[in-house]
């Protein structure tokens, strides 16, 4: 995803400016664009450097987990992470050319990592085939080590693998913050979201194991494990974090947090949508993991109590027959999807995410005065939910 541009409006007549001074690689982005392509120069920087001492430790070591994670970083991903970083540091006032732009450029890039570490992870997990139209890591391992003609299990070796590999990449996201953070009192605000939303990320993600294991299906459960999973580590602490680097006021922090809460759990629950309607041609993932594997999505319960208090017998079969079963034909699928839609899941799901779209929205546009600045966030939470509505968008 390219980060909106400061909207420009109708056409205007601009005085003449002379031509601006040639710029390095090194200097700060001056504009929504030019970070994202200043954030991609920077990532594509550190994990190189990152990639050159693996290999001073060892040669196979630098061509197996270091180049596996600087690939998966660097090849695909919608930077969503790091674009609300951003939004939230201009919200809170940070301007082109400002001092501390180079450092929310480094910044940003932390998030990133991480967010490699917990895919990688839990694609593993949920031993899912593929990650962004390629195979997921652990089977891309798996598969090499078959075609070497290597010994012992390829399924393990994948595996184990895969967990070093998300392993670095968690430690080079917190190296690459570490590096980054400024000193005085705007480091130690920094600090503070950053330990959260790791420990926030791995709560969630425990939580999602555990409900599966138990086989027990709640609407509530799973707004938890999305809210813990996913809409903190996508957008509250990211907004918080570039609002904190500001010395951003309690109350402009406050309110950048309720919109990212909002914008997060939105996002999830169009993920689990996807999950079970989305073409993988799309998504880059198969449709109809969550519901093999049986996981406790929101539409999920939604749909068992749903069935349950309609006394719909045959939904309720096909809903448990289908749920955690790990053969489902794309058939079967199928009819679970139609399951979904006639209970009035899916558009129940779709009202949820627009009206938390809403409600993010909304605050944003009382938050922010400058329209560049508004407009720059609420375009994110509306790629981000999936939705298009106007909610929020006043008038330059």
């Amino acid at each position: 995803m390219t980060l909106p541009a400061a909207p420009g409006g109708g056409r205007r007549t601009r005085p003449r400016t002379p031509a601006p001074a040639a710029r390095t690689a090194a200097d700060p982005p001056r504009s929504g664009d030019e970070f994202r392509r200043g954030l991609e120069e920077t990532l594509r920087r550190y994990t190189g450097r990152r990639c050159e001492e693996a290999g001073g430790l060892d040669g196979l070591f630098r061509a197996r987990p270091a180049a596996d994670v600087a690939r998966f970083t660097l090849h695909g991903g919608e930077r969503r992470r790091a674009a609300f970083l951003w939004w939230g540091r201009r919200a809170a006032g940070g301007r082109p050319g400002d001092g501390d732009e180079a450092t929310a450029l480094r910044l940003a890039g932390a998030p990133e990592l991480l967010q490699t570490c917990a895919l990688i992870h839990d694609d593993l997990m949920d031993d899912s085939a593929l990650r962004r139209g390629r195979p997921a890591l652990h089977a891309d391992l798996a598969r090499r080590h078959r075609r070497d003609g290597m010994l012992g299990s390829s399924e393990a070796y994948g595996a184990s693998m895969a967990i070093l590999a998300g392993n670095l990449a968690l430690a080079w996201a917190d190296d690459m913050f570490a590096e980054a953070l400024p000193e005085g009192p705007a480091g130690r605000r920094i600090q503070e979201p950053w330990r959260a939303m790791r420990t926030e990320m791995v709560a969630g993600q425990f939580l999602d194991l555990r409900t599966q294991a138990e086989g027990g299906f709640s609407a509530p459960t799973a707004l938890r494990v999305a809210h813990l999973k996913s809409a903190l580590c996508t957008v509250e602490r990211p907004l918080q974090l570039g609002a904190a680097l500001r010395g951003a006021a309690p109350e402009l922090v406050g309110a950048l947090r309720f919109a990212g809460r909002r914008t997060g759990l939105a996002f999830q629950l169009r993920d689990d949508l996807l999950g079970v309607f989305g073409d993988p041609r799309r998504t880059g993932k198969p449709a109809g993991d969550d519901v093999r594997e049986g996981k406790n999505t929101y539409p999920a319960a939604l749909a068992l109590a749903r069935a349950e208090a309609l006394g719909d017998t045959e939904a309720l079969a096909v809903l448990r027959e289908s749920l955690g079963d790990r053969t489902l034909t794309p058939q079967r699928l199928a009819r679970f999807r139609e399951v979904l839609t006639a209970l009035g899941v899916r558009a129940a799901v779709e009202g949820r995410i627009e009206r938390l779209s809403a409600l993010a929205l909304d605050r944003i546009d009382r938050t922010c005065d400058d329209p560049a600045v508004r407009r720059g966030p609420a375009a994110l939470v509306r790629a981000a939910t999936g939705t298009t509505g106007t909610t929020g968008t006043r008038s330059s």
